[in-house]
């Protein structure tokens, strides 16, 4: 059952939280064509998705809310996706671990769009202390700490070998990071008051692949 949160929106599921970024694409590039309103049908069929969870889903997030003729309008829908993921607010973060996919997070920047500045880089090499990438400065692992909390940071992206993840953990926690991007294959341990979002990359492979082998089973001659 939706309940209202805080903010005076309806609570969602997970499964509504993961759409609502697909949604955000499709309607900025309506935008740029100069398209002012839409419905949940034509939302629903370019997306390939149900039409009654596309409304549903919509009308959770949707000030102003879609009308039996026009639909909803573009601007407000994609300002309103914006307030609920906290698009249009921007969270400070800092990355530990500045291996390739370190690098590549650092390098990536689309990350502001979606409400995320990495403000610089940890890292326990010699070698990479006091460089730059995308203009992040990375810094040796033992300055975290003044730096984490001089830089007010509030989420930690963790890219480190899973053996050391809990320790790069403990000291984010430590020093005041409050959400963690966890990149590492490792479950961490973490109190109930700090967010972890995990991207178990072996288990989207083992995702993918299984449907692949379904995929080209279902397609292979009779």
């Amino acid at each position: 059952m939706n309940i209202n949160n805080s903010n005076g929106y309806l609570a969602i599921s997970q499964q509504t939280l993961k759409r609502l970024p697909g949604y955000y694409h499709y309607l900025k590039g309506l935008r740029h064509n100069s398209i002012e309103h839409i419905s949940a049908p034509v939302i629903a069929r370019a997306l390939k998705l149900n039409e009654v969870q596309v409304r549903k889903d919509l009308a959770a997030v949707s000030v102003s809310g879609g009308r039996p003729k026009t639909g909803f309008q573009v601007a407000d829908l994609i300002q309103s996706i914006e307030v609920y993921l906290g698009y249009n607010n921007l969270n400070e973060a800092i990355l530990v671990g500045v291996g390739q996919l370190g690098k590549a997070l650092l390098s990536y920047q689309g990350f502001e769009t979606y409400g995320m500045r990495i403000l610089a880089g940890f890292d326990r090499r010699p070698e990479l202390v006091n460089k730059k990438i995308n203009g992040k400065r990375i810094f040796g692992i033992d300055k975290l700490g003044p730096i984490c909390q001089r830089l007010n940071a509030r989420i930690g992206i963790i890219t480190v070998p899973h053996d050391s993840a809990q320790e790069v953990c403990n000291q984010m926690v430590v020093n005041g990071i409050l959400a963690i991007w966890n990149f590492a294959p490792v479950h961490l341990q973490v109190d109930e008051k700090i967010v972890v979002q995990n991207e178990n990359m072996a288990v989207s492979l083992a995702v993918l692949s299984k449907r692949l082998a379904e995929k080209m089973k279902a397609c292979a001659p009779a």
